[in-house]
């Protein structure tokens, strides 16, 4: 265990994937976790697989299910564990859904899926939580944003649009809260390796696969162990792999050689299929 011995943490997107590692990893290290997400049955089956991780007799997890990205059921959530005892000290937001194709043909729904579920569910519950938070004068919120949050990445024109937003909205947030007291960060995994990648995978054009081959992915435990070392370590930027730390890196102090790349990237494909 770490510092984590009876803090109480919400994590959004909690019944799967990133969300579900992450809520384990500070379990493990003492905390109590409520968890948010849509399905009840996948987030009763995730509340027993926590509980099955508590390493102190008085680890609470809770669950509530709501839909994250409008207000007043973001707001019902946070407030609903709170009244159980779970005052958010730590909020992790990886609720979310990723629907690329290429701008031209994807359905209007899709861009504005991405949206509503890739950023009005980050900021709802950062608006639920924060009056909690600054009030204690302490806390730390984790907004999951994604690689595509620094990299427009070809076919993810409706998903890299939300996560930018993630990228600028916490930014700000940053700023905002340290007067108070309240920390945040930002995660920006790449690809990782959850039930929701496959089909993903179906949805994507054969562009972003020649791309995406540069950045493997990566499983959702080292990205959950990543964001707890990360509020521990109250670093801003939690970028889990050294791919993407790369790229991160190379866009900020090269842009026109990233563009070069990827350019050269997509004439590959394009050249692969006409060859086929």
């Amino acid at each position: 265990m770490s510092g984590f011995e009876g803090i109480k943490v919400v994590v959004t997107g909690g019944s799967s994937g990133i969300g579900l590692a992450t809520a384990a990893e500070f379990v493990r290290r003492g905390a109590s976790v409520g968890i948010v997400a849509r399905g009840p049955e996948k987030l009763e089956a995730a509340k027993t697989q926590l509980e099955s991780l508590r390493v102190r007799d008085d680890q609470r997890v809770a669950t509530a299910s709501a839909d994250l990205s409008r207000l007043d059921q973001a707001t019902a959530a946070i407030d609903g564990l709170v009244r159980q005892g779970l005052v958010p000290e730590v909020l992790v937001n990886s609720a979310g859904v990723i629907l690329p194709g290429e701008f031209a043909s994807m359905p209007r729904q899709h861009l504005e899926q991405n949206m509503d579920c890739g950023y009005w569910s980050v900021v709802w519950p950062c608006r639920a939580a924060v009056p909690h938070m600054t009030a204690m004068g302490r806390g730390h919120i984790v907004n999951v944003a994604s690689v595509a949050g620094f990299l427009g990445i070809y076919g993810y024109t409706g998903y890299a649009a939300a996560k930018y937003a993630v990228m600028g909205f916490t930014e700000a947030l940053r700023f905002e809260m340290k007067p108070h007291g309240v920390r945040v960060s930002v995660c920006c995994p790449p690809d990782t390796d959850t039930p929701a990648l496959a089909h993903e995978k179906t949805l994507r054009p054969p562009e972003t696969d020649v791309i995406a081959g540069n950045i493997k992915a990566i499983s959702p435990e080292r990205v959950g162990k990543a964001i707890v070392d990360g509020v521990e370590r109250n670093r801003y930027y939690i970028i889990p792999d050294a791919t993407s730390r790369f790229y991160f890196r190379l866009k900020g102090l090269l842009p026109e050689v990233f563009f070069r790349i990827v350019d050269a990237d997509v004439r590959k494909a394009r050249k692969a299929r006409e060859g086929e």
